[in-house]
């Protein structure tokens, strides 16, 4: 069998990962424990900034399951990086309600100002901008994730203010 590669730079992040799986993986029935592979690839993303193949790799082999399932985990959740991200994320729901206030309307707004459009990184990794399916926030719409804070009720100068306090 082949070794699983390390993601981690250093055997402290390797050791934190590990220590901190076991405290996750001991809320789960013994059976079951493929079912922390959530909290295993957030672990990753918290060490690393982003879950690479690798992490998914090494998640999978601690949780005993194929590489696939946590390959399909990964993917599947917009909270978990699979690509590299810039230092701030910005998720802008443009689903039905959002769409309906002007979501459309500020992504264009976001993709000017940063010169990129939605799903990819400012040239300075600054900024990653993607469109999120919903964020929960209709009655407050238009709504958005900065890295995990959130913002609603938003407008072109809230945008403009917000992406000024991302020092």
């Amino acid at each position: 069998m082949e070794p699983t590669p390390n993601p981690f730079s250093t055997p402290e992040q390797l050791a934190r990962f590990d220590s901190e799986l076991a405290k996750v993986v001991a809320r789960y029935p013994a059976d079951r424990k493929a079912a922390a592979m959530i909290p295993a690839l957030r672990l990753c993303q918290d060490v690393l900034g982003w879950v690479p193949p690798e992490a998914m790799a090494l998640c999978a082999q601690r949780l005993e399951v194929p590489p696939a399932r946590a390959r399909e985990v990964a993917t599947f959740y917009i909270m978990l990086h699979t690509e590299r991200p810039g230092r701030h994320v910005l998720d802008l729901c443009t689903n039905v309600s959002c769409s309906l206030r002007g979501a459309e309307r500020l992504l264009a707004h976001l993709e000017k100002k940063l010169g990129v459009r939605a799903g990819h990184s400012t040239p300075d990794r600054r900024f990653t901008l993607r469109e999120a399916e919903c964020l929960a926030s209709c009655g407050t719409a238009p709504a958005m994730l900065v890295d995990e804070r959130f913002y609603e009720s938003l407008t072109e100068a809230k945008l403009d203010q917000i992406l000024a306090e991302q020092a």
